[in-house]
């Protein structure tokens, strides 16, 4: 398959939000690829590139100068040979140098538009859209076999793309194959979110009722003294998170695969801040303890001592779970078919320190991979009234519009503004066009795509919660910020003030609960 084919496709996909036209745009390059072709096409459709690293930088990248090719010539196979080379490059003298050449020479082979990709590719900093939920039911249409069985494979593997060339290449048959590995990362089961306890339990009775923590989600696995430790995103961080790894192996089993939390607490037991774990958990030196120890708390359990338990009901993991580790390793748990109950396990929770509450079908099995029912989060969230300072001209489909806001919080003392950070998230199509006019009209000067406005206009943004940042004068930064929606009834100094972005940051503040 020719690479101008795949990046015609993967322009499609980034260009609609249609399920159904993303679907059959994927299903269509799918079928066009060679079976040779396939693993680096479904790796290249999901935004990156086959190899895990290929140590090459931004300014390495764009730093290369190579004349666009007239006609495309380069097919997905040719690419993924010297995206392969490139990653066999051994470390040493000239590796760098020799990097640089079999991308500059692979660039010199490509189109304009095929260029564009290729370096974003190399960056794993493609936006096409073609997450892992739309790849799953293209693969599935475009071999044939049913969704279900293409996902609970995928799951258990923790790879697409290996599950592409299966379905696609031998059927339904070769996917009942694959089964839980030991050391084998799965793709984790997620949650879908709920505006209150109440709406959570409405249709399922009893429930188990969990804190949900301001942590990073680990999946461990242990056999023997051999342990493996996943994130999310199924990266293995074990030489990172020396202290998971000793609390996996003082369990009392021979090998067991759990889903939990892994968070820095302060001298109280309380969660610090979620940077102070994020830092720890990137940098802790392989073998050593964490300046600020890292705590894991596990709340699922999917095998142990031979016996997958991934299809039971949570209703018996929990026990399983309860037999294999004890309870200062284990998540805070309520079961109750009370929402009363609940919602007050929910005001302790965040009371403690930690960001609200998951609550569980108490029949459902672990459905990895999947964002189902089963499981609902309730996170109550911070609101701030900011006001916009500036704001940048969008690019794909915000072209022509003003979309990145950059916002800042009134300073009483100074009355002026410090910048809080930036978002362009939570903006409809109608928002974005009013706000370009209505920002237009504000502009005091332009710094190349930036377009600085007389501080007046008032905007609510959700976020959860405040991280240090050098990058801002007030040494704070939002987590996670989203529009809201614009408070025409608020005057710029009625917006909140630095003051409570700094009581927000230390943990005064806790989130807002009906």
């Amino acid at each position: 398959m020719l690479l101008s084919e795949l990046v015609t496709v993967s322009d499609e996909v980034a260009a609609t939000r249609s399920r159904k036209a993303k679907n059959a745009a994927l299903v269509r390059a799918l079928q066009a690829l060679e079976v040779d072709e396939l693993a680096a096409g479904v790796a290249y459709l999901s935004g990156e590139p086959r190899q895990d690293r290929l140590d090459l930088g931004p300014s390495a990248v764009f730093g290369i100068e190579a004349t666009p090719a007239d006609e495309a010539s380069l097919t997905v196979g040719e690419v993924d040979t010297t995206l392969q080379a490139i990653a066999d490059v051994a470390a040493g003298p000239g590796s760098r140098t020799r990097r640089l050449e079999l991308l500059a020479d692979l660039l010199g082979r490509a189109t304009g538009p095929e260029q564009d990709f290729l370096r974003r590719l190399v960056l794993r900093e493609l936006r096409q859209g073609a997450l892992a939920g739309l790849l799953t039911q293209a693969i599935a249409a475009a071999a044939d076999v049913p969704e279900a069985a293409v996902r609970r494979a995928a799951m258990l593997t923790g790879d697409l793309r290996r599950i592409a060339v299966a379905a696609l290449t031998q059927g339904e048959s070769a996917l009942a194959e694959f089964g839980l590995e030991v050391g084998t990362a799965l793709q984790p089961m997620l949650a879908q979110t709920a505006a209150s306890v109440a709406e959570a339990m409405a249709d399922l009775g009893e429930v188990a009722v969990d804190a949900k923590l301001d942590g990073a989600r680990v999946q461990v696995h242990r056999h023997g003294d051999a342990v493996r430790v996943f994130t999310r995103n199924l990266l293995d961080v074990t030489h990172r998170v020396p202290d998971v790894v000793a609390a996996a192996r003082s369990l009392p089993v021979t090998s067991i695969v759990l889903d939990g939390e892994a968070l820095a607490l302060d001298e109280q037991g309380r969660p610090a801040a979620f940077q102070d774990t994020m830092q720890q958990f990137g940098t802790a030196p392989s073998g050593e303890s964490s300046a600020v120890p890292l705590s894991v708390r596990f709340f699922d359990v999917l095998h142990v001592d031979g016996r997958d338990v991934i299809d039971l009901p949570l209703r018996e993991r929990i026990g399983v779970l309860a037999e294999a580790v004890p309870p200062d390793l284990r998540i805070e748990q309520l079961m109750t078919a009370d929402p009363a109950e609940a919602h007050e396990f929910l005001r302790r929770t965040l009371a403690a320190g930690h960001e609200g509450v998951m609550v569980k079908d108490l029949d459902s099995p672990y459905d990895a991979g999947r964002r189902g029912a089963a499981w609902r989060k309730i996170k109550p969230v911070h609101t701030l009234d900011l006001v916009v300072l500036a704001v940048e001209w969008g690019s794909g489909r915000r072209k022509g519009w003003l979309s990145n806001l950059h916002l800042g919080a009134y300073d009483p003392e100074a009355d002026d503004f410090v910048m809080l950070g930036k978002t362009f998230k939570g903006l409809t199509d109608e928002l974005l066009t009013w706000q370009t006019e209505q920002l237009l009209a504000r502009q005091t000067r332009r710094e190349g795509h930036v377009v600085h406005v007389r501080p007046e206009l008032v905007v609510e943004i959700a976020l959860d919660g405040m991280v240090r940042s050098p990058r801002y004068p007030g040494g704070l930064a939002m987590r996670f910020a989203r529009v809201r929606g614009y408070r025409p009834d608020k005057d710029p100094r009625d917006a909140d003030t630095i003051g409570t972005a700094r009581a927000l940051h230390a943990g005064e503040l806790p989130p807002p609960i009906d």
